[in-house]
């Protein structure tokens, strides 16, 4: 499905992507600014990393215990490689403490209020076929939808984080669908959008 709707001309992805992007974004934005290549940005990396939990996951990104001493002991500068690999083992610990913590779901549910989400559609004008449902369109056309429609979002935050920790593309694209209900009889028209995003 997304293949052929790609290859007549609309651009976009769908609104289960989107979702794991804005959700990414939100995460990855609430995390330690600067980069790893600044001291302050590795030192603060290496002090969020430091507990058993934290050296395993840089251990997994293949940290040997002695460079990460030589390291804190003030004798070695981590190369450009062993920043990236510290960097990933900082980001794959947060997204555990997020998830394990309860702290994305708390934050996304607003105290039982949920949060806004923005969806901007996509301009769907250039697929073949036009607007036209008459015969001769082959199925491919599509309104222009291009505009942004905003939704308050409840009671779906646990089920959606849940599904993001367990990278559930097929579950988020249920949850979408219950998202896009609430617009109404054009729903159908938002499975597909340019972005989406949540006011958190």
């Amino acid at each position: 499905m997304w293949g052929i709707w790609q290859k007549y001309g609309a651009q976009g992805m769908t609104g289960a992507e989107a979702l794991v992007l804005e959700i990414n974004r939100i995460v990855y934005e609430n995390g330690i600014k600067s980069p790893v290549t600044s001291e302050r940005g590795l030192s603060a990396r290496l002090r969020y990393l430091d507990s058993p939990a934290g050296i395993q996951a840089l251990r997994e990104q293949g940290v040997t215990d002695r460079a990460l001493k030589s390291w804190k002991e003030g004798k070695a500068s981590p190369s450009a490689a062993s920043r990236e690999r510290i960097d990933n083992a900082y980001w794959t610990r947060r997204r555990e403490n997020v998830i394990r913590s309860g702290a994305l779901k708390r934050l996304l549910n607003n105290d039982g209020n949920g949060r806004r989400i923005e969806i901007y559609g996509v301009d769907q004008s250039a697929v073949q076929g036009g607007y036209s449902d008459g015969p001769g369109d082959g199925g491919r056309a599509r309104h222009n939808v291009d505009r942004v429609r905003s939704i308050q979002g409840r009671y779906i935050w646990d089920d959606l984080v849940d599904a993001w920790a367990g990278q559930d593309l097929e579950e988020i694209d249920d949850i979408w669908d219950d998202v896009i209900q609430d617009i109404g009889s054009e729903y159908a028209a938002y499975a597909y959008v340019s972005a989406v995003s949540i006011g958190a």
